[in-house]
């Protein structure tokens, strides 16, 4: 029988090691970049922990929200809340819920998460598909032979769940169950069952660590800083509905990167920004770090032009950098009504420069303005993801 102690010391000596790994390259090595490190392992501790020990069991299936305001995994999307549930293809499961002031979900069959060896998108759905719109309740089957069933394909291992949110309001949020139609009496842990899955969890916390530190690296080295130039996102085993586009910024203090490029022809569209080593977003509570379609002026020209920068420069669609000279911004769209690709293009001016290069119309936003709409996006969040 296996000793219970000794895994738990096994993961500590694991967990040991990678503390040391992160100060070292190739993750950061500036004392806030691996103050920072630290604390995203902290995160990924909470994440992987829970997922491969708590949440092991598929007949047993609870949803496990990832990526909220404290724990953040794999360059999330501010505008969702992200569910996943252990699933089992052979078995039957419901899912029922209530919309709230949610406007939109897309439910996604996986064989894994990004940062594992076996991992992709094998099935899924959105709420359109079905019918379903804010406010309404739902009841959804995964796996068997009913009507309208969601087929679970033999890879499938996870079901997930994006709630999209465009208005960030006040409002109370979307809320799922899940439900195995094919239980099992409940079975005694044993110590071989508790020293596996404590294993495979030290293995994801590897994994998402070195994973995503390469990851940002990689597509840096690829493309000139300032600049969407070099276009390839490879996102071939994710979402069908999913386009993105790269700029990785390094902006002086007094500097700006503005961003001009045409609407993207989809359902949903936004720009967001991510720290580097760790892909978390630059904080979405005490900066305004993304904005969607319904969060940004369109100018007269019929153009979306965003500042990114770390001083406000008194425009609506500014993105706030948070005083980090190198990072990432995302171009994100989805459920694309064509194959047409937006183009953005890009200028570094000093902050007091920005004006000269929007339109003449371009409305001033007070910093009155900026804090009522600060506060109105920290009251969203905080229902969004209250407990």
């Amino acid at each position: 029988m296996s000793d219970p102690l000794s895994a738990w010391h096994a993961a500590c000596e694991r967990l040991k090691a990678l503390g040391k790994q992160l100060t070292e390259a190739p993750f950061a090595v500036d004392p806030v970049g691996q103050l920072e490190g630290f604390e995203h392992l902290a995160d990924q501790l909470t994440l992987w922990l829970a997922w491969e020990t708590l949440h092991a069991d598929a007949t047993r299936p609870f949803f496990h929200r990832h990526n909220d305001l404290v724990s953040q995994w794999g360059g999330p999307n501010n505008d969702n809340t992200y569910r996943h549930a252990r699933i089992d293809p052979d078995r039957r499961y419901r899912i029922v819920g209530r919309m709230h002031s949610c406007e939109e979900f897309l439910l996604a069959i996986r064989a894994g998460f990004m940062h594992r060896p076996v991992w992709g998108t094998v099935a899924q759905l959105t709420a359109t598909d079905h019918g379903i719109n804010e406010g309404d309740d739902f009841e959804l089957l995964l796996g068997g032979d009913s009507e309208g069933a969601v087929e679970l394909p033999d890879s499938a291992v996870m079901v997930s769940i994006r709630e999209y949110y465009y208005d960030w309001r006040p409002l109370e949020p979307a809320t799922f169950t899940i439900e195995c139609l094919d239980p099992e009496p409940p079975a005694a842990l044993t110590a071989a069952a508790f020293e596996t899955r404590l294993a495979e969890s030290l293995t994801e916390i590897e994994e998402s660590m070195s994973y995503w530190n390469d990851y940002l690296a990689t597509n840096r080295a690829r493309r000139t800083d300032n600049s969407f130039a070099d276009r390839t996102v490879d996102v071939g085993k994710g979402l069908a509905a999913a386009r993105y586009e790269f700029c990785f910024w390094d902006l002086a203090a007094d500097e700006a990167l503005v961003i001009e490029c045409e609407q993207p022809d989809a359902r949903y569209w936004s720009a967001h920004l991510y720290t580097m080593h760790n892909f978390e977003p630059v904080d979405p509570y005490g900066h305004i770090s993304s904005r969607n379609q319904r969060q940004v002026e369109v100018s007269a020209d019929g153009r979306v032009r965003f500042v990114l920068s770390s001083t406000d420069p008194g425009v609506r669609n500014w993105l706030d950098i948070a005083g980090r000279r190198i990072g990432l911004c995302t171009l994100r769209w989805f459920w694309p009504h064509s194959e047409s690709r937006p183009e953005p293009l890009t200028t570094v001016v000093g902050v007091n420069e920005v004006r000269s290069l929007l339109p003449a119309d371009t409305a001033t936003f007070t910093p009155a303005q900026r804090q009522s709409e600060t506060n109105a996006r920290q009251a969203h969040l905080r229902w969004r993801f209250r407990s």
